[in-house]
């Protein structure tokens, strides 16, 4: 996968990673008492979180819970009732506590329970059958006027969905926009930046070879040939050429704003631009599906099962409840828990790659 997918991913794969403490031996039994005292009302004295958003604590890697909560107790880590009750335990009783918890036997859960799986890829493939009408199979319009989807940067789909929406672009349907919520968006821009784009022939209108020179005002964003590499910013190559016209022009006529395409163009040179662009190759913006079993090679690096990490304190995941494990990427995310290693995931489709990586592990038996 290119890189814009390992920057969004590496985040998952370094979930929890803390600096490494050094720890002596807990007072299993002490452990316990405390837990009973302070624990029990929010995770059991059996280590079950008692309501969706609350970890599960048995069977934890002790590294990761005396990490946790002396993150707490210096407050490293934001959480009001933890942050109080941590502030006044010794470290004794942090060993401890930590050495209880981890010292249990994992949770059983009923598959009946578990949480269904959630693929951006997939849902997003259901979620095109109703853009397909328009924009045709897997994205690639054969309608004049009708944008091509398929192989589009995925961080632009999400902005350009947005901008219909808030009425910064028109639109015929956008009724059927209203319909999608954040994870729908993120999760169609992740399945037609994956399709193929088309190969187009030249258009009956304008000079592909007239348009090459002007075109050079565009590498600079869009990529020599129309292949963009960054995610927010459009690929332009095979695209359907009635529509780039429109969108050139609408940008030169202020009807479409951007801060940067303010072009002064003469509609002759416009249509050779677009003509241009159409007749050339296009590519995926990104290199494979986003599935959630590709999500899920990359966080087995270091969560899966057996994978030892001396260098790395690194909690257990699988069989986590899953609204915990999204409150926790979130807080990544967004900076609201800090790590050495971790990146920042501010990618604006994020939540579908988070709400999918949750539902993989919280649906894999606790071990």
């Amino acid at each position: 996968m290119r890189p814009l997918a390992f920057v969004v991913l590496l985040p998952l794969v370094l979930i929890g990673c803390e600096e490494k403490k050094q720890a002596a031996v807990a007072d299993i039994d002490a452990g316990k008492a405390f837990a009973q005292a302070q624990c029990v009302s929010c995770h059991g004295l059996d280590g079950s979180g008692v309501a969706p958003g609350i970890p599960d604590l048995a069977a934890q890697e002790e590294r990761y819970l005396l990490a946790s909560l002396t993150a707490y107790k210096e407050g490293k880590r934001t959480h009001a009732a933890l942050q109080d009750m941590a502030s006044g335990m010794k470290d004794a009783d942090v060993r401890n506590v930590a050495g209880f918890f981890a010292s249990l036997p994992p949770l059983k859960t009923a598959e009946s329970a578990m949480p269904d799986v959630l693929s951006p890829y997939e849902m997003g493939e259901v979620a095109s059958a109703i853009c397909a009408r328009c924009h045709g199979e897997a994205g690639n319009s054969t309608t004049a006027g009708i944008p091509t989807l398929a192989g589009q940067q995925p961080r632009y789909f999400v902005s350009a969905v947005r901008a219909y929406l808030e009425g910064k672009r028109s639109i015929e349907g956008k009724e059927m926009l209203r319909e999608l919520n954040r994870v729908d968006m993120e999760s169609l821009a992740l399945y037609y930046a994956s399709q193929t784009p088309a190969r187009r022939e030249a258009p009956d209108f304008g000079d592909p070879a007239a348009g090459e020179p002007a075109s050079a005002r565009c590498g600079g964003c869009h990529g020599a040939q129309g292949v963009s590499h960054d995610t927010s910013t459009p690929i332009l190559a095979s695209q359907e050429p009635n529509y780039l016209v429109k969108a050139i022009k609408a940008y030169r006529d202020r009807t479409r704003q951007h801060s940067v395409m303010l072009d002064t163009n003469t509609d002759e040179e416009i249509e050779n631009l677009a003509a241009f662009y159409t007749v050339q190759e296009s590519k995926a913006a990104e290199s494979e599906s986003v599935t959630v079993q590709n999500l899920a090679e990359r966080c087995d690096r270091c969560h899966g099962a057996g994978v030892e990490q001396p260098t790395l304190i690194v909690p257990k995941i699988a069989g986590q409840d899953r609204a915990y494990l999204i409150n926790a990427m979130r807080a990544y995310r967004d900076g609201k828990r800090g790590s050495s290693m971790m990146h920042n995931m501010s990618l604006p489709y994020s939540e579908a790659i988070i709400e999918s990586v949750a539902s993989l592990y919280a649906s894999q038996p606790a071990r």
